[in-house]
């Protein structure tokens, strides 16, 4: 059993709410707008840190990390990207994405929603973490704790963080 911390959409923010969230995790996976990549510094060390770059990342962030991950985990396909949409509605192309690499779990941000979902016609369940940063429209910062054992999502839980701008 692996244990997953999910976030996304910091823009160059973190503080202690996420941070006290993160160290029980065995992987922090990180699903775009990263912002500043000094706070990749920040989190605890030890972990296996996947990242993706999102829309507003720089070309240093881009040179330091792919715009799209595919990878397996624990008998687990998952691919991650930053701009994603959601169920019925993907972005352009992703369906096939997700058809291609054979995912069983979806992951993306970008609108700052947190958002879990059983995608059934893909076979595949899609997660948005929704965003631990201060900068967008959301009112509350979320993020998912999750394990992942034998193939599947387990013990899947939201965090509130608190509201934005406070």
């Amino acid at each position: 059993m692996v244990k997953i911390a999910l976030i996304s959409d910091s823009h160059g923010y973190i503080d202690d709410a996420v941070l006290k969230q993160l160290i029980h995790a065995d992987e922090i996976w990180h699903a775009g707008d990263v912002g500043n990549l000094g706070i990749l510094d920040q989190l605890p060390k030890g972990k296996k840190l996947r990242v993706v770059t999102g829309n507003i990342d720089d070309a240093q962030a881009r040179s330091r990390f792919p715009e799209e991950l595919t990878f397996e985990i624990e008998g687990l396909k998952v691919l991650m990207l930053h701009i994603g949409g959601k169920p019925p509605r993907y972005a352009k192309g992703v369906k096939e994405k997700i058809k291609s690499a054979q995912a069983g779990l979806f992951i993306c941000g970008h609108s700052h929603i947190c958002k879990v979902e059983f995608d059934r016609n893909l076979n595949c369940l899609y997660m948005n973490p929704g965003a631990i940063g201060q900068q967008g429209f959301h009112l509350m910062r979320t993020m998912l704790l999750f394990d992942v054992a034998q193939g599947k999502v387990q013990n899947l839980r939201v965090v509130e963080l608190g509201k934005r701008g406070k």
